[in-house]
């Protein structure tokens, strides 16, 4: 499993949003990355308006703001034991 945080530089929620996925996401031992919207013009015509873009595997798990429990509800449930 990986999170994924859409994030576009001087963007101001991008930055809590990184901040609050490595923090849960180091709690929990899940991997997660950053990839920038303007890197890639599909990504930019996807996610350009909502970033910040949390996915997880790949899918939308929501945006502009990371809803921390959610995120820990999803991450605990997909997570194998």
């Amino acid at each position: 499993m990986t999170v994924t945080v859409m994030t576009r530089q001087g963007c101001h929620l991008c930055e809590q949003a990184e901040q609050d996925v490595e923090r849960i996401c180091g709690e929990l031992g899940v991997a997660w990355t950053t990839a920038d919207v303007d890197s890639d013009p599909e990504w930019r015509a996807e996610y350009g308006d909502h970033v910040p873009v949390i996915l997880i595997d790949g899918v939308e798990h929501g945006y502009w703001r990371v809803e921390e429990d959610r995120l820990r509800k999803a991450l605990v449930t997909s997570t194998p034991r």
